[in-house]
């Protein structure tokens, strides 16, 4: 998996298709990741002693092939390529656009 913590990504799939956000955590077992802002699920929470229940509204994971990378140049979705920079080391670049991810 290409996405790292931070990337700028856009939903291609999904109930939530169109919607853009920030990559707020990366689940590599499980091919997903945490979008901020989609995939929003409710979740029941039990009450204790001290606390009442409630119900909050928690971003779920959503798979990774239903997202794409927002390229920096244009704001389109676009796929993640590779690269070796002039130092030799290894970047991503954009597909469409050729500029740098990193």
């Amino acid at each position: 998996m290409n996405f790292k913590t931070g990337d700028k990504v856009v939903v291609i799939a999904g109930k939530d298709k169109g919607k853009e956000g920030t990559i707020t955590t990366v689940l590599r077992k499980e091919n997903k990741v945490v979008v901020e802002g989609v995939n929003i699920v409710k979740k029941h929470i039990k009450g204790n002693g001290q606390q009442a229940g409630s119900i909050a509204s928690v971003e779920a994971p959503i798979h990774a092939s239903n997202v794409m990378i927002k390229d920096p140049k244009t704001g389109k979705p676009t796929r993640i390529g590779h690269t070796i920079d002039k130092k030799g080391k290894k970047i991503r670049v954009a597909k469409k656009s050729n500029e740098s991810l990193n």
